[in-house]
């Protein structure tokens, strides 16, 4: 199994690239940042095919170099986002606010994916021989999602903005909703094995159980 994860523009946002082939297989690719000649580089470096790309939600940083990263591709790729979030994927300046005007200035290719496809709770999502299942997690957006992945028993969850290492995505924004946020995570995530990884969409990764016990915001949703 390979996973890389890619730190990227301003916003440090991880894309992460999955196979479970490795170098010279197929891959999925987990939310694209507004930097795609960084991603579209990896895949090169490693030899890689991408065959998928699944969506977190459609903030920018996590939704600017789709257009880019599919659109290079000598086959079509289909392109996973909750129907909530879709038109921020379709539409990444009018929806970006002041962003809106750095895509266009650098010259990305922000033409909707050819495919684009929706995700229900509990849908598995299948892509280079590993299914991935779709948790909706609103809070940060309406059309927030998590993946979980299992690896020879082990669970792998890209959380996107919905949890962090010792934090939580913000809910400030429109779309955004603390106690919906809270009770996705009562409803979603806390009942997952404390072994489970946790790979977000900023910031280092962790597991369930460590966040249980040191992240305040569990901590005060527990208590």
């Amino acid at each position: 199994m390979f996973i890389k994860g890619l730190p990227l523009w301003i916003a440090q946002t991880n894309a992460w690239i999955v196979s479970a082939q490795g170098a010279g297989g197929e891959c999925v690719l987990i939310d694209a940042p507004p930097d795609p000649r960084a991603i579209l580089d990896q895949l090169a470096e490693d030899g890689l095919r991408l065959v998928a790309l699944l969506n977190t939600h459609g903030h920018v940083d996590h939704v600017g170099g789709v257009g880019t990263v599919v659109h290079a591709q000598d086959h079509e790729v289909p392109v996973h986002i909750h129907d909530d979030d879709r038109h921020m994927l379709i539409d990444p300046i009018g929806t970006s606010g002041g962003f809106g005007n750095f895509l266009a200035a650098e010259g990305l290719d922000v033409r909707p994916p050819e495919l684009v496809l929706g995700l229900d709770d509990g849908q598995r999502v299948s892509g280079a021989g590993m299914a991935f299942t779709a948790i909706h997690t609103p809070g940060h957006t309406k059309g927030s999602v998590c993946f979980l992945l299992e690896i020879d028993g082990e669970q792998v969850l890209f959380s996107g903005d919905h949890l962090f290492a010792g934090s939580i995505g913000r809910t400030d924004l429109p779309g955004g909703s603390f106690d919906q946020l809270m009770a996705s995570m009562a409803e979603k995530i806390l009942p997952m094995p404390d072994e489970t990884h946790v790979l977000p969409g900023h910031g280092p990764v962790t597991t369930v159980g460590r966040e249980r016990v040191t992240n305040p915001f569990l901590l005060e949703l527990l208590a």
